[in-house]
């Protein structure tokens, strides 16, 4: 089966699975392995197919039926002027809230902009008037397209139903194929025919039965998605969550796996180095059975791998329209979730053995972590995102850069012991730790005056920014100010390495690229710090070790710049050592 046959019929299949029972067809060449997928879908008496020659009516007959059946219904065409003959349709669709499909064929990206038939823009073609649009990658023969392919027709037809912002509406994917477009007769129609096992490294078919590959449940902030108590379950808290990630863990007895920004890392449940025991503990991350997710995890390849996991349920807990799900293996999307029988307010699970088991484990990791730390000559990265974490009072706010600090935070800062809720049953945010980081992008431009802006409308307690020296630079004008503008109270913490350290513990920093490294990973730029913050009349200091940094951190008022000079020719190996003292303390810790 050719790569443009097997997207095809994949995402007919999931179509049919997650509701869609007509569909509407404008005949073309490039669309032509659509046309095939909804012929057999028809033949089979599974969806419906009606065939107009004209994509305007096509776009009319598929919008009637949509609005009479309540069901979102495609409409499929080749590209060109035929995807643009679409836009009446999809524009009355956007003002009615009619689930409306519109799936254009279009060429692959190097025949775009060359003067090749039939191609034209039709990246968002139709612009805001759709709820959602995506543009399918050319299909290819490897692994992990079946789960992309109907992980996103999950989530279109879902944003065509208006699930979470109850405002339904067209949605637009555009789909890039290329030679061959049509099917070969011997070519299997059934997805879990055993002919494609061979022929296909991956299987084709959906989750088991008739199911969708992933189960959206609708917006309602009254409703509790009820999981089942029988999975080994570990509970993940990426950017911008809130208590109620730290509230499921405890209620249930999970382990708690909650990046800093998560506004989650705390309490009894909540894992330090976490991603090592990922990486290297003993039969732990093997045995999850069952991932649920809050906010948007993107700070571990650990973490990542982990979500990608096909032998494990993932359950994502997001009130926003488009949730997190890079490993395309979402089988739930929820808006609140609980185990079954606790109710609100309920008092932390004692550990059972799965819990005692990640508990032990982390012990033992957070003492490898400090040991290695401790027998470090050098202060480092880790050293200094410790020491700021370990000032940081109730109340405090701290901006964490997106590149190394946020990272030397969730690796070296233990987890917060804060209340979940004070004496009124309630969750008092100003008993709460706040770090925030620009986790969106994730990019490191504008954390000055991201911080600065914090700072500014922060009340109850210091505030602190961690960043690196090139995060630093790249908004150094955020320290300029005009003599009428409010002055925040801000100690920006500026870990210098002269360069882009991150990049060393990354594959390009491996010995193979060593001759390149410097020049266009490592970028040493030699900017003295100190003269940047005297030009802007910025107070300034330099500290060298604990000591010197926990005295700078004291003094708190006002907008200061201290900056930690670091060496980062040793962050590969001590890395590496990190690496090796949690796998052999992990093991021992739960033996």
């Amino acid at each position: 089966m050719n790569p443009s046959t097997a997207l095809a019929r994949v995402v007919v299949d999931e179509l049919w699975r997650c509701g869609v029972r007509e569909a509407v067809l404008a005949p073309g060449s490039r669309n032509a392995a659509l046309a095939f997928a909804l012929h057999a879908a028809d033949a089979r008496g599974r969806i419906r197919l009606h065939v107009r020659v004209d994509e305007r009516t096509a776009g009319f007959l598929a919008l009637g039926l949509a609005k009479a059946g309540r069901r979102p219904v495609p409409v499929v065409c080749t590209s060109g002027t035929a995807a643009a003959n679409l836009h009446p349709a999809v524009l009355e669709a956007n003002h009615a809230g009619i689930p409306l499909l519109v799936l254009t064929a279009d060429r692959p990206p190097e025949l775009r902009g060359v003067g090749a038939s039939q191609t034209t823009d039709q990246l968002k073609l139709y612009g805001d008037a759709v709820r959602l649009f995506h543009e399918v990658g050319v299909p290819e023969r490897r692994p992990g397209q079946n789960a992309y392919w109907r992980e996103l027709v999950g989530r279109a037809t879902a944003a065509a139903r208006g699930f979470r912002d109850r405002n339904p509406g067209p949605v637009h994917l555009n789909f890039a194929f290329r030679d061959p477009l049509v099917p070969e007769p011997t070519d299997p129609v059934d997805l879990e025919d055993p002919r494609l096992r061979d022929d296909w490294p991956e299987s084709l078919a959906g989750r088991s039965g008739h199911g969708r590959w992933t189960r959206i449940e609708r917006v309602s902030t009254e409703h509790i998605a009820w999981l089942e108590e029988g999975p080994r379950t570990v509970v993940v808290a990426g950017d911008g969550t809130d208590a109620q990630a730290r509230w499921l863990a405890e209620t249930a007895g999970w382990p708690l796996l909650a990046e800093p920004s998560s506004g989650a890392r705390s309490g009894p449940n909540a894992l330090g180095p976490y991603r090592l025991l990922l990486d290297t503990g003993p039969d732990l991350e093997a045995g999850i059975e069952r991932v649920v997710v809050h906010g948007w995890p993107t700070l571990s390849r650990p973490v990542t791998r982990l979500l990608a996991r096909p032998d494990v349920e993932i359950v994502v807990v997001s009130r926003r329209p488009s949730w997190p799900d890079a490993g395309h293996q979402a089988y739930r999307v929820t808006t609140t979730a609980a185990l079954e029988g606790t109710v609100e307010g309920a008092g932390r699970r004692e550990p059972d053995e799965w819990l005692a088991a990640w508990l032990a484990a982390d012990r033992a990791a957070r003492a490898a972590v400090d040991d290695v730390l401790a027998e470090e000559p050098e202060f480092t990265g880790l050293h200094v995102a410790r020491e700021v974490a370990g000032v940081l009072p109730e109340g405090g706010l701290l901006v964490a850069g997106s590149s190394n600090p946020i990272r030397d935070l969730d690796l070296a800062a233990a987890p917060w012991g804060n209340r979940l809720v004070d004496e009124s049953g309630r969750i008092d945010p100003r008993n709460h730790r706040r770090v925030l980081s620009n986790r969106g992008l994730a990019g490191i431009d504008g954390t000055l005056s991201t911080a600065i802006g914090a700072a500014l409308v922060h009340r109850s307690g210091p505030a602190y920014a961690l960043v690196g020296d090139l995060t630093f630079l790249h908004d150094a004008n955020a320290l300029v100010r005009g003599p009428y503008e409010a002055r925040p109270d801000l100690t920006i913490v500026v870990v210098n390495d002269d360069g882009g350290g991150i990049f060393s513990t990354l594959e390009q920093g491996g010995p193979d690229h060593a001759e390149a490294f410097e020049r266009i990973f490592g970028t040493p730029h030699g900017v003295d710090l100190g003269s940047l913050a005297a030009a802007t009349h910025t107070p300034f200091t330099r500290a060298t070790n604990g000591a010197e940094l926990r005295g700078a951190l004291s003094r708190s008022r006002g907008l200061r710049v201290v900056e930690v000079p670091v060496d980062r020719s040793r962050t590969r190996d001590l890395h590496a050592r990190l690496r090796e003292a949690v796998a052999a303390a992990a093991y021992d810790g739960v033996r």
